[in-house]
């Protein structure tokens, strides 16, 4: 598995362009041999167990709700069997695939590392993103070059508002490994973004907005 972070107490490594739409699933695997824990379970997770091999896992965390993240889920459950969480906050969430809730800023231990939930709401009610290190995991909330697609002009809204108040709080240097695509830091994003705030948009805009562009 391509490693896209490491530090003293943990790698994470990518599986990347998984299923119809390209996602990524992420191992965090620390470095004192403890069990690994997985980030999203889309179509095409085949790969990742085929990668984990013999390795005990000890959670898997669904970032949000949308199929693309989750529809490996049948795949992985006939070969892991530990639990699967999700943000407190999220909605449609399949009740027959039992899931257990994650608070914002929760903390949980990989091996020696510390990760962090950060509810980020507005591509779902529930996304969230996890910190741990110098790395942030950030599902469709932010990816190089501007935020996850929004339904509505609100639900950008709210989105860039848990971008810019949330992840921007962030070290510039943090890593940003988003739920598809390759990966960019805080600080790139930053810049950004600043150029996007300069500029006067319409009153209704949503959908796939880009921070140079739109």
């Amino acid at each position: 598995m391509p490693e896209v972070y490491a530090d003293a107490q943990l790698t994470i490594e990518l599986l990347p362009a998984l299923g119809r739409l390209a996602n990524n699933a992420y191992v965090l695997r620390p470095h004192d041999g403890g069990p690994v824990t997985v980030v999203d379970v889309p179509e095409g997770f085949e790969a990742v167990l085929e990668a984990l091999a013999d390795l005990p896992v000890e959670r898997v965390i669904i970032t949000h709700s949308h199929f693309d993240h989750w529809g490996g889920y049948d795949v992985m459950r006939a070969r892991v069997s530990a639990p699967v969480l999700v943000g407190a906050e999220e909605t449609n969430i399949d009740a027959s695939r039992p899931v257990e809730r994650l608070a914002d800023r929760a903390e949980l231990a990989v091996g020696a590392a510390r990760l962090r939930v950060i509810h980020t709401p507005g591509h779902t009610p529930g996304s969230i993103c996890l910190h741990v290190g110098g790395a942030v995991i950030t599902g469709d909330t932010l990816f190089p070059g501007g935020p996850g697609h929004s339904r509505t002009h609100g639900a950008l809204e709210q989105e860039i508002a848990s971008i810019t108040s949330k992840l921007y709080a962030l070290p510039e240097a943090t890593v940003v490994l988003p739920g598809h695509g390759p990966g960019t830091t805080i600080g790139e994003s930053k810049r950004e973004y600043a150029v996007f705030s300069s500029r006067e948009h319409p009153a209704d805009l949503h959908g796939d907005v880009l921070w140079l562009e739109s």
